[in-house]
Order: structure tokens, then C-alpha cells, then sequence
């Protein structure tokens, strides 16, 4: 997409810990990381150079409605999500003018990776939610539900595992 003109964004629930490895691992700078944000106060380190201290202060949750315009400023054409959260983001991109395309991976392969639902009878896991009701909108709405088990030949580099 980006060797077509198009900005890339991820929106995550971890907005800090993700914008760490996100150019090394996915070529996005770390600006283009959307998500849970948390406070910041301003100080100075021991040898009075300022620096930047994380707060236990919650300024915007990633779950909320609206973060992607709040944080992007434009509806997007594409958006993959895979997980309950992520529906409102869906709706909102694919209802905009011209072609959209809406996806959601479902983590069915328990052997390679992981598997949580309920939807299509998966586990209900603390790792994710993916409800049959999402699942169904999917269908409803036109949105591409993809199979990790089914559809991804491979899901990690080798030498490498979950």
C-alpha cells in the first residue's frame, strides 16, 4: 500500500510499547502508531536534562469510538482489525465515499498461534474477542473475515514461534 501513495497506520491498544519496534518491524514511524494513550509530565533527570515521565493517567482509550479521527483527522480507506474492539473502526471506515475494504483476521489456529472467540465456536480467552455477533456483522456488512488457520500459509518467519 505505501508503494501506491497510501499511509499506513496501526491502531493498537499499546500505543507507547508498540511505536518502540514499529519502524524497525514495520517500516511505520512511530507517529503513525494509534492507540491507548497515557499521560506524560514534563521534568528534568538527575543531571537537570528535561526529560518525559509516563503518568498513571489515562488520556484516550483505544476502545473508545472516534480515535482514529482524532489521531489521523481523515476517514481511512482500509482497515484490518481482529477483535470486538475494532468494530467501530470498521463501520466508520467502510461507510465512507468511494471503494473501502474492511477485514478482520480471526485467530483460529491454535497450533501455530492462537485461537479465541466465541465466534465459530472458538475458545473465549482473556488473549482476545472475537464474538459471533462481530462475525456476523462481518458477513452483513461485506467486511473479509480472514482464517489464519485457513488462509495463511505462514504465520511466523522460520526459526521463529509463538
Amino acid at each position: 500500500m505505501r508503494a501506491n501513495g497510501y499511509k499506513t497506520y496501526i491502531v493498537t491498544g499499546g500505543q507507547d510499547f508498540v511505536r518502540v519496534y514499529s519502524e524497525a518491524t514495520y517500516g511505520i514511524p512511530p507517529e503513525q502508531v494509534v492507540g491507548t494513550a497515557g499521560g506524560t509530565k514534563f521534568g528534568y533527570d538527575k543531571d537537570g536534562r528535561p526529560i518525559l515521565t509516563k503518568e498513571p493517567k489515562l488520556l484516550l482509550n483505544d476502545n473508545d469510538a472516534g480515535k482514529i479521527h482524532l489521531m489521523i483527522g481523515r476517514r481511512p480507506v482500509v482497515a484490518v482489525g481482529n477483535s470486538t474492539g475494532d468494530r467501530q473502526m470498521l463501520e466508520y471506515t467502510t461507510a465512507g465515499e468511494g471503494r473501502r475494504l474492511g477485514m478482520l483476521a480471526l485467530h483460529d489456529d491454535a497450533e501455530r498461534e492462537y485461537a479465541y472467540g466465541p465466534a465459530q465456536g472458538l475458545p473465549d480467552t482473556k488473549v482476545g474477542t472475537f464474538t459471533q455477533e462481530l462475525y456476523d456483522e462481518a458477513t452483513t456488512n461485506g467486511w473479509l473475515v480472514i482464517s489464519m488457520k485457513r488462509d495463511w500459509k505462514r504465520i511466523f518467519v522460520e526459526g521463529t514461534s509463538n
